[in-house]
């Protein structure tokens, strides 16, 4: 079984309170339409450093939790990402791959492995203390409070569908605007 992306993020969105929310690629798209906020970060271009940025945040910022949502084509292309956030051990850092087994934003090709990855198990052997496996939208509501409460780093495995829609002019993600909307709200949250 498993979730559509937009259901599973909406679900993120009614629990949110002040997080940085560190969101990439086609989950990057839907999330700023689900729950726009000064406090998302957003960009494409960069596949797999979402991880890495999100990691730079919550470093920076200890006293806030930092959200990761991460594709798991994506984060394929930076396994080593997890070792080293395993190794600085942020307690403030929920990392959310979401696993629909294809490089989405490329067409939907799919990711080598899919279906017998595990990220869990790659997450656990880089020393995240915690991780969660979820496929149903009643479970995801019901663990996400203890989630982010937790400390982490923790990484949630959150199986999705590709969503099939590949809109023609999807809305930017990066201007100068949300930037430095982004970089206020950070000062201004303390």
């Amino acid at each position: 079984m498993v979730m559509k992306r937009d259901e599973c993020l909406k679900v993120l969105a009614r629990h949110r309170t002040d997080e940085i929310v560190v969101a990439i690629y086609t989950g990057a798209q839907e999330w700023t339409h689900i729950a726009p906020h000064d406090l998302n970060y957003t960009f494409v271009g960069a596949m797999g450093q979402g991880s890495s940025h999100g990691l730079g945040l919550a470093l920076g910022r200890p006293d806030k939790r930092v959200i990761i949502l991460d594709g798991d084509g994506s984060l394929l292309m930076n396994l080593g990402t997890l070792v080293t956030i395993g190794n600085a051990a942020p307690k403030n850092f929920v990392h959310c791959v979401l696993e629909n087994g294809t490089y989405e934003t490329n067409g939907a090709v799919p990711i080598p492995g899919a279906g017998k990855i595990s990220f869990t198990a790659l997450a656990k052997a880089a020393g995240y203390p915690r991780t969660y496996d979820i496929s149903t939208l009643d479970d995801w509501d019901r663990q996400l409070e203890t989630i982010l409460r937790e400390p982490g780093p923790i990484l949630v495995d959150l199986k999705v569908e590709p969503s099939g829609k590949y809109p023609e002019d999807f809305p930017r993600l990066y201007s100068l605007k949300h930037r430095d909307a982004f970089g206020r709200a950070l000062r201004e949250s303390r």
